[in-house]
């Protein structure tokens, strides 16, 4: 059986993709433990952290349409898509926007990525096991987020 077509992701990336949620929980939880002083530093890193994986997975959307070139129409519009997320990250930290929007930007591009995900793998881009591990990771992340974003609101 091709890799391709397999119904469950391979275990080192289900490894990698757990451990890559590290950052984003114990930041979230980080916010609320932490000494009052350390908070927006835990806040900004959470934030940067966030805008870097944002980054990351629009690199694999990248690579998902260049590798189905093949798919035409489709393949483009994913790899138009494949930008949109590191756009948003880097506007997230870069503008000099409040964490009270910024968090909410770098949620609504995770979720935005979701449903990008479940396009690539409609469309053959990227292989049938890719929403098992995507789903419980934007949980987290998006969870993660929710709970930091909580914090600007309660302090």
């Amino acid at each position: 059986m091709h890799p391709f077509d397999a119904e469950k992701p391979p275990q080192l990336a289900l490894l990698l993709g757990y451990a890559g949620l590290v950052p984003f929980v114990s930041g979230a939880l980080g916010i609320w433990v932490t000494p009052e002083g350390w908070r927006p530093f835990v806040l900004e890193a959470l934030l940067d952290y966030a805008a870097v994986i944002l980054a990351f997975m629009g690199a694999i959307h990248w690579g998902l349409a260049i590798r189905g070139e093949d798919a035409g129409e489709h393949a483009q519009i994913q790899l138009g898509l494949s930008v949109i997320p590191p756009l948003l990250g880097w506007l997230a930290i870069s503008a000099g926007l409040p964490m009270s929007l910024a968090l909410p930007l770098c949620l609504l591009a995770f979720l935005g990525l979701y449903f990008a995900d479940l396009r690539a793998v409609k469309l053959g881009l990227a292989p049938g096991w890719y929403p098992s591990l995507r789903k419980p990771l934007t949980w987290v992340v998006c969870l993660s987020l929710l709970l930091a974003w909580a914090s600007v609101w309660v302090r």
